[in-house]
């Protein structure tokens, strides 16, 4: 008993000790919380345990006090500890309202009130360090392909809730982070689940408060004047009625989502320097002050953006620059599996967006992951479109608008699943949404205002509830707004609207709306038709970033009779317009020369024939016009040949869509490295490859890119039946190592190694493959290697294998005696072999090599046909 009550004893005085020392420093004006915070980070149980003993033992340490006559002190301590407890209570109703907040999202629109709890729809995102702020202006589908073929990057990634965690040593900590990422691809998702994780207590314990502010609502206050503790107070009341006002004693996080859609004046060269708090003055000046570090030096910014606006805030003023990827493979399958209760359609839906490139890669995007489950589940329970699922962006972005028409006429209209699709109403609604995303992004808008809506003629009612197409995002709980923010849901679906928008006027009135001045055209041949897809072309063309790139594939699949079909009781039947894309392309391919100089379109065919086309700089456009003509040509690509375009590096990253859509693609000689194979990795991966033979010969792509290319190698979905590494010696620079990757894939039907510089080594992991139960490798050139009868002898016990498939086998020039012949020999004798060509010339087999080979030629349980 005596034992518990001494350990009881030095608990209290412990208790006591640590209690004194907190109460000091509470009365302690240079002492911070976040100080405070940092000694100990407890859970929220645990924490209101603390308090309840804190609040008694504040009482008897005040009480004792005033016996020692220490009233001021006393006074003191007690206003102290009741502001510590107020402000306990503040945080735990900011983290509650915060709570209420984030705890659910929207997916689209689906029915007034319909909402998704973010922890259950929530699949972690690809975030990785690293990178710069510099501007990325090519069209983000054009930067989401780049990353699709990126299967081993360098970057560093790291979790959400590590986002200010230095995960290497630095020189100072982490202030200010920027997160690029193309639209749709989860970075506001990524800032609530941040929010969230802390409102719930599950993570960042050290911070006190969390001030989030989207860009698209900073700018309705464009004119208003705030000090920084007004313009918290203003957006946080709950903080105004705790009257915390001097936030330098709290570990604080200001997270500015949407920097792209910011229409403020952000001057971060001319704008006054900025240091008090309580200052009033512009919000483009509190925030650029607050970036700089001037305002508040230690709260922490998270500043999230679309890679075209990263250069905005100037580099000194951020201390990390992370990028969100998206969904990985994994990621993309997890989430159709939480995404829809019926496992089959997942597996189904997986299944399929595999099959079709376009898909596949754009399903790197989350909100694209919601469309194509929208629109497939639908389909799928509907056992619609025939059995065909749609392949294309068009398709699938056709049928979104049809799905989505269906669920407003039966959810808001009271229409029956019989109704005709295109009511009255839904084609002026269409109408109108397709003229404000035409005309908004010939602006370059992804958000707009009531005032946008009202000259496009958009009731704005109808416009929120337009399900999934049209989403209202504003927030008018706190009386704060005058007008609405809107955006379409997502970047794509506005380029599709407003696609659909210029063919829809086109076809139902003639008026051709890319014509410098629109003109109504009295002709209805082919003529006009012709006429308004080379405007498209041209206003495409003349983009200097290629953002019209996929409005330009959405137009010109709208041309297509099976896309025109989905649309029938939109468009007026006139006329099939599919019979001018032959027309079109062939258009397109002589405007990758128009708009030059005399001499500059002499250079660029010059170095087209010459296989030089580097030298020239080709825009984004039209590099992306190029790759559109190789991949609708009507001639089937059998054989792509690099040098036709150039023999650089830089082409054929910019041709890869071409290769995976290439039966036989000849790189020999074009001065790739492990870049283009990390590339080739991904096209071999894919399951809609139709990549059959492969010529690498003559690059420098050394062990490491062997590497690479076994990755793809490696894949079920892989078809590869011939790859070339070889003509000239070492030629590739690939040793036993990359040999070793090489023959350690089981799905190969082809294999060539000649000139490689392979070892015995190499023999050693290429037996080890030859008996492999999968293995089917069928040829095996191995020629001009130093392997010598050692080498030999190892790949002879591959052969004697019963799984071996081999059939021919070259080993020309690799410095065989007749020991080597006689492991031939007794290999080939072997019930299981199935060689019947071999390659020994340039050896130095000896007369009794030769004779012992002859003989056995001659028997008839061999079944070698032919031997050099």
């Amino acid at each position: 008993m005596c034992h518990f009550f001494q350990m009881l004893e030095e608990n209290i005085i412990t208790f006591v000790k640590n209690e004194l020392k907190k109460m000091q420093n509470d009365l302690n004006p240079d002492y911070s919380e976040c100080q405070r915070d940092e000694e100990e980070v407890l859970d929220s149980e645990e924490e209101k345990q603390r308090r309840s003993s804190r609040e008694a033992f504040l009482k008897l340490a005040v009480n004792f006090l005033r016996i020692m006559k220490q009233e001021e002190l006393a006074d003191c301590l007690q206003s102290s500890e009741r502001i510590s407890l107020h402000k306990f209570s503040c945080e735990n109703t900011f983290k509650c309202n915060l709570k209420k907040k984030f705890h659910s999202v929207f997916e689209g629109i689906a029915k007034p009130g319909t909402r998704t709890t973010l922890n259950e729809i929530y699949t972690e995102l690809c975030i990785t360090e690293g990178g710069t702020g510099e501007v990325n202006t090519e069209h983000e589908v054009r930067q989401i392909e780049m990353f699709s073929w990126k299967p081993n990057r360098p970057e560093t990634t790291i979790r959400c809730e590590d986002i200010f965690k230095a995960l290497t040593e630095r020189d100072k900590p982490i202030r200010t982070v920027l997160t690029k990422g193309v639209a749709g691809i989860g970075k506001t998702l990524l800032t609530q689940k941040f929010i969230l994780d802390w409102a719930e207590d599950k993570t960042n314990q050290d911070i006190q408060f969390m001030f989030p502010f989207p860009f698209r609502e900073l700018n309705l206050l464009k004119d208003k004047k705030f000090s920084l503790v007004g313009f918290i107070h203003h957006f946080f009341t709950e903080i105004k009625e705790a009257g915390i006002c001097n936030f330098k004693k709290f570990k604080v996080v200001f997270i500015f989502d949407g920097l792209d859609e910011c229409r403020l004046p952000l001057n971060f060269h001319i704008t006054e320097i900025l240091t008090d708090v309580t200052e009033s003055t512009s919000v483009d000046v509190l925030l650029t002050n607050l970036i700089r570090g001037k305002l508040l030096p230690s709260a922490h910014i998270w500043i999230t953006t679309r890679p075209a606006a990263a250069n905005q805030i100037p580099a000194e003023y951020i201390d990390m620059v992370t990028e969100v990827r998206g969904f990985t493979d994994p990621k993309k399958e997890e989430y159709f599996m939480k995404r829809l209760r019926d496992k089959e359609e997942a597996n189904t839906i997986i299944s399929h967006i595999k099959t079709s490139r376009s898909l596949h890669i754009m399903c790197h995007i989350p909100l694209f992951c919601w469309i194509t489950a929208t629109v497939l589940e639908s389909l799928l329970k509907t056992k619609q479109a025939g059995g065909q699922l749609p392949k294309t962006l068009t398709e699938m972005y056709i049928h979104f608008l049809v799905v989505q028409t269906k669920l407003k006429n039966i959810n808001y209209d009271g229409g029956a699943e019989t109704d005709p699709l295109w009511s009255p109403e839904s084609k002026i609604m269409i109408e109108a949404l397709g003229k404000l995303a035409f005309e908004q992004l010939q602006k370059g808008n992804l958000i707009f205002y009531e005032s946008d809506l009202t000259e496009c003629d958009i009731n704005v009612r109808e416009a929120s509830v337009y399900s999934g197409v049209f989403t209202q995002i504003f927030k008018e709980e706190r009386g704060l707004y005058q007008d609405r923010v809107f955006c379409f849901v997502h970047l794509s679906v506005q380029e599709f609207l407003a696609a659909l928008h210029v063919h829809l006027t086109f076809i139902n009135s003639g008026i051709n709306l890319l014509e410098e001045e629109e003109t109504a055209s009295v002709q209805t041949g082919v003529y006009s038709v012709r006429q308004f897809y080379q405007s498209a072309v041209d206003k495409a063309l003349k983009s200097p970033n290629g953002h019209l790139d996929l409005f330009l594939r959405f137009l010109l699949g709208l041309s297509l009779q099976t896309n025109q079909t989905l649309l029938q009781g939109l468009l007026i039947p006139k006329r099939n317009i599919s019979q001018t894309n032959h027309e079109t392309v062939q258009y397109i391919k002589n405007k990758l020369n128009e708009n030059l100089s005399p001499e500059k379109m002499k250079e660029i065919q010059r170095h087209l024939s010459s296989g030089s086309l580097s030298i020239v700089d080709l825009s984004p456009a039209q590099w992306s016009a190029l790759v559109f003509v190789l991949l609708i040509s009507e001639e089937e690509l059998d054989v792509f040949d690099l040098k036709e375009y150039s023999a650089s590096e830089e082409a054929f990253l910019r041709l890869l869509p071409v290769v995976k859509d290439s039966k036989k693609v000849l790189l020999s000689g074009c001065n790739l490295t492990k870049k283009s194979c990390e590339a080739l990795s991904s096209v071999l991966r894919s399951q809609s490859s139709r990549l059959r033979e492969l010529d690498m010969s003559n690059n420098n792509i050394q062990d490491s890119g062997v590497e690479l290319l076994c990755a793809g190698l490696e894949s079920s979905h892989c078809t590869l039946q011939t790859l070339r590494l070889d003509h000239l010696t070492t030629c590739c620079l690939i040793t036993e190592k990359g040999c070793a990757f090489l023959s350690s894939d089981p799905q190969w039907k082809l294999e060539t190694l000649s000139g490689c510089n392979l070892t015995k080594k190499s023999c050693e992991a290429l037996s080890s493959d030859l008996r492999s139960q999968s293995s089917r490798l069928r040829e095996l050139h191995m020629s001009n290697n130093n392997i010598q009868d050692s080498g030999v002898e190892l790949l002879c016990v591959g052969l004697e294998s019963p799984h071996c498939t081999l059939q021919t086998l070259r080993l020309s020039g690799c410095l065989i005696t007749e020991k080597g012949c006689a492991f031939l020999s007794s290999a080939l004798s072997s019930k299981s072999s199935h060689l019947t060509q071999l390659d020994l010339s340039y050896s130095h087999l000896g007369d009794s090599g030769m004779k012992l080979l002859l003989t056995r030629l001659q028997d008839p349980q061999w079944k070698l046909e032919t031997l050099r």
